[in-house]
């Protein structure tokens, strides 16, 4: 009989472990992967929300565009913004004045808002006053930011890793958190890759 029992709490423990895990688990095609300065930072890619900007993120990741880029931008207790593959390539072409301007050779990309929130750990694309002008720049969120949902697209969330954003470097509250000698994303791919 108390065997019978512990397998039937066997069975219930492992449910609700199923159903503690995230609702959303990606596929390799659909992981990006950031090699940070402390290790690797995993962040599932959501097509289903935002089948144009995942696809432009895979491509760029793909060519290399992301690698030796810098978090030009990272606001404590908000997010660490990259991506600026124009002007942030720190070992090609870095420009401190220009980094958080630039974008890639690729078009850019029309909005794709959905109802998902900014919270801990969801990856948003940057763009400018447009709504329709995201091209290779992103954002992690640090904290949930309401004020950005249904504005920016969601392509993602860090599924592992987020300890490893959170030590990345600060920039200046006084300068919009623009880093002065920024952390990189040291290099960028997606799972299936391997």
């Amino acid at each position: 009989m108390m065997l019978k029992k512990l397998a039937a709490l066997a069975i219930v423990v492992g449910g609700l472990a199923a159903a503690a895990s995230p609702a959303f688990a990606a596929e390799p095609e659909d992981t990006l992967v950031l090699t940070l300065k402390d290790g690797d930072v995993t962040i599932a890619l959501r097509p289903d929300l935002a089948p144009k900007h995942v696809e432009q993120i895979r491509k760029l990741v793909r060519d290399g565009a992301y690698d030796n880029v810098a978090f030009h931008r990272v606001i404590d207790g908000f997010m660490a913004q990259t991506g600026d593959v124009q002007y942030g390539d720190m070992e090609d072409g870095f420009n401190p004045r220009a980094v958080g301007t630039g974008g890639s050779d690729l078009p850019d990309l029309p909005a794709e808002f959905s109802n998902e929130k900014f919270e801990r750990g969801i990856v948003g694309m940057a763009r400018a006053q447009d709504p329709n002008s995201a091209n290779s720049q992103f954002f992690i969120m640090f904290a949930p930011a309401s004020s950005l949902n249904g504005s920016y697209t969601v392509i993602g969330k860090v599924e592992s890793g987020m300890d490893k954003v959170d030590n990345i470097k600060k920039g200046s509250a006084a300068q919009n958190g623009s880093v002065a000698d920024p952390d990189r994303i040291v290099k960028a791919r997606i799972a299936a890759d391997n």
